[in-house]
């Protein structure tokens, strides 16, 4: 399952409604390198591909393919402002370890 928290969802919604495009999903996808073995990725798609997991979430609709569910189950996406800036922040469980930027992680070799 992959949740995103009250602040993520409206967020979400404010970059979404910049779109112009009501069907669009959030996709969430992990690629390789990055300052550690993987980092995330936050798109807007407008359709599900076959193999994609569908998460609903308020009123949006996250997509994560297969692949990456193994990655991505149990993530929770946040999003704060400090001082310094705004930015998503993702909690994930599988990570073994996150860079300080918080945008790229590693998960143990074994898996």
């Amino acid at each position: 399952m992959i949740q995103l928290s009250t602040s993520a969802t409206s967020e979400v919604l404010r970059l979404k409604a910049k779109t112009h495009n009501t069907d669009s999903k959030l996709r969430i996808s992990v690629l390789s390198g990055s300052c550690l073995e993987l980092s995330y990725s936050l798109t807007f798609d407008i359709d599900a591909q076959p193999g994609d997991h569908i998460y609903e979430n308020a009123k949006i609709s996250i997509l994560v393919s297969s692949e990456n569910l193994f990655y991505l189950d149990g993530l929770i996406l946040d999003y704060s402002e400090d001082m310094m800036g705004g930015g998503f922040r993702f909690h994930n469980p599988n990570a073994l370890q996150s860079c300080s930027c918080g945008n790229s992680f590693s998960i143990q070799s074994n898996q």
